[in-house]
């Protein structure tokens, strides 16, 4: 598990759950037109993480997977990675929530989305370990691989 010497851009953020995550590894960006604008630039998916500063398995998810260097970097070649506080942001995540229920009939925090650039989901979750454990899918199988097996068949549609 590693922090960056150097901060990503939710530094410049003032919610107290996204600066937690402003040294990760994770090229980071808050909830923008600038992160779309890059996703539909460079025809990558949104990798779309929710949660709040008081969510255990939002720490977990942390430490577990976007402190550590081989999830960063897929999640940076493969994605643009958007970070929300569902206390600062309650519209996107009462959405994209009932997205998740719609397509597992569950939810929680964090709350994980991969969306094509217009904003439109194909995969959703909650928590995901780096690995496969407690019988959920690990986030480099998972969500991860799930664009390069079918997202990019679906954003060209």
């Amino acid at each position: 598990m590693t922090t960056n010497s150097k901060p990503n851009r939710l530094a410049k953020e003032k919610s107290p759950y996204l600066l937690q995550h402003a040294y990760n590894p994770v090229d980071w960006f808050p909830w923008s037109d600038e992160a779309f604008e890059k996703a539909k630039r460079e025809n990558k998916p949104i990798f779309l993480s929710i949660g709040y500063s008081t969510c255990h398995w939002c720490h977990v998810m942390e430490r577990e997977s976007f402190e550590d260097e081989e999830v960063a970097s897929l999640l940076n070649q493969d994605f643009v990675s958007v970070k929300v506080d569902r206390e600062e942001r309650p519209d996107v995540d009462h959405l994209y929530m009932s997205v998740c229920q719609a397509l597992t009939g569950q939810g929680g925090w964090p709350l994980t989305i991969v969306m094509t650039p217009e904003k439109k989901p194909f995969f959703a979750g909650t928590y995901f370990p780096k690995q496969r454990k407690y019988g959920r899918y690990g986030l480099m199988r998972g969500c991860c691989r799930s664009w390069r097996a079918s997202g990019r068949r679906t954003r060209r549609r």
